[in-house]
């Protein structure tokens, strides 16, 4: 049996030397931060707030 990883939710950071390029995107009435690394943020009503999540995501390279 295979063991694979699997980014998981929450208040991660982004790796050194890596390039993390963030999106949000709509699903329903819920927004969530998504970067190309894999990590997601947290679904959240507010628009603003999942671009919050993005920002701080990348911030911490």
């Amino acid at each position: 049996m295979a063991v694979i990883a699997v980014p998981q939710d929450g208040p991660e950071r982004a790796r050194p030397g890596q390039e993390h390029l963030t999106t949000t995107s709509e699903q329903g009435r819920f927004c969530v931060a998504r970067c190309s690394c894999g990590w997601r943020g947290p679904a959240r009503r507010a628009r603003s707030q999942a671009r919050a999540d993005a920002q701080g995501h990348g911030e911490g390279a």
